[in-house]
């Protein structure tokens, strides 16, 4: 694989561009002349043009290529756009005010898009109404069929999603260990650092004190799993801080799990409310209870996708620490056809 080239006898410039490609996961060829540049020009998939040398590669006239940068560390200099120009550059970022962006650019190299992930979140109409274990068996039974899953727990008070799953010993790390990350991180590292079982994935809590989702952790968060996932499940709390704001934001779908009881649908009519401020797509799935779910649907003006199946000591089996009952079980066809729906 051939590496990004960075031209440049700045040294201050090139220390800068190393650091930022050892930040983004990716090493540098170095060219310290216009003219060492040639047999690298069309193999490098990213060129980084320092000020320094932008007239004299522009002097050398290599063939025109895309995927070009012209660094500074210069700021306002108004020469800098001239010899953009004239090298071929498709934008001039100047550093250190731009190195995110920078390291962005070199991150796609070290991480390209390998699949395109569904972003699916579930939400409970009010507490109890079970969206975390509907989070947690679509999840499994997404990556039993060898989708690339992962199963983010946004709320902080819900006893950990990792209980639900029967994982609550596994190693790894959780919300406190990633919520100071910023900007861009691989799916690669994400998967090393987390809780991984087969092709599930699963970023949960601790069980110490509850904190705050940020909104930059959990878009750093939901960027890789979209680079790197067929399918991610958020389980979202009810009230919606700034982290599952964002969930909710990028949401292909957005999940409601409601009680079809008096105060189940009441309480549903005042959590959908709230979502409709973030996201679009919501669709609502119903539990049983002493309503009709043509009654809630009339009544919340949202169309079904699904009456979710009662399992018979299911609060038993989690007890135990294992999973919720899958496979062939009407859970389990429940959750195949619903995720047939939702990334058809």
């Amino acid at each position: 694989m051939h590496r990004p080239l960075a031209i440049t006898d700045d040294q201050e410039l090139l220390d800068d561009l190393l650091r930022l490609a050892a930040a983004a996961g990716v090493e540098m060829d170095v060219a310290h002349a216009a003219g060492h540049a040639r047999p690298y020009w069309t193999l490098a998939p990213l060129v980084v043009v320092g000020g320094d040398l932008a007239d004299a590669l522009a002097a050398v006239a290599p063939p025109p290529r895309q995927n070009v940068l012209l660094v500074t560390r210069v700021h306002n200099d108004p020469d800098m756009w001239r010899r953009c120009v004239a090298v071929g550059a498709q934008a001039v970022l100047e550093l250190p005010q731009e190195e995110r962006l920078l390291v962005e650019e070199l991150g796609e190299l070290a991480d390209p898009v390998t699949r395109s992930g569904t972003v699916l979140c579930v939400a409970g109409g009010r507490g109890g109404a079970g969206a975390t274990v509907l989070s947690a068996s679509l999840a499994l039974t997404a990556s039993r069929t060898g989708a690339r899953t992962l199963l983010i727990d946004a709320d902080p008070l819900g006893g950990g999603i990792d209980v639900v799953l029967g994982q609550e010993e596994a190693t790894g790390a959780r919300w406190p260990d990633v919520v100071g990350r910023e900007g861009r991180v691989s799916f690669a590292a994400l998967q090393d650092a987390l809780p991984t079982f087969g092709e599930l994935t699963v970023l949960s809590w601790h069980r110490g004190e509850p904190a705050d989702i940020p909104r930059e952790a959990m878009r750093a968060v939901l960027d890789a799993a979209r680079r790197g996932c067929d399918l991610v499940v958020v389980d979202l709390p009810r009230a919606v801080g700034e982290g599952a704001a964002e969930a909710l934001s990028r949401a292909t779908a957005t999940l409601v799990v409601v009680r079809a009881d008096v105060r189940g649908t009441l309480a549903a009519a005042q959590t959908l409310a709230l979502l409709r401020r973030h996201t679009g797509d919501l669709r609502m799935v119903i539990r049983e209870g002493s309503i009709e779910p043509e009654v809630v649907a009339t009544t919340l003006g949202l169309s079904c996708a699904g009456l979710v199946p009662e399992t018979r000591g299911l609060a038993e089996t989690l007890d135990r620490g294992d999973p919720p009952p899958l496979g062939r079980t009407p859970l389990g066809r429940f959750c195949s056809d619903l995720l047939s729906e939702l990334t058809s």
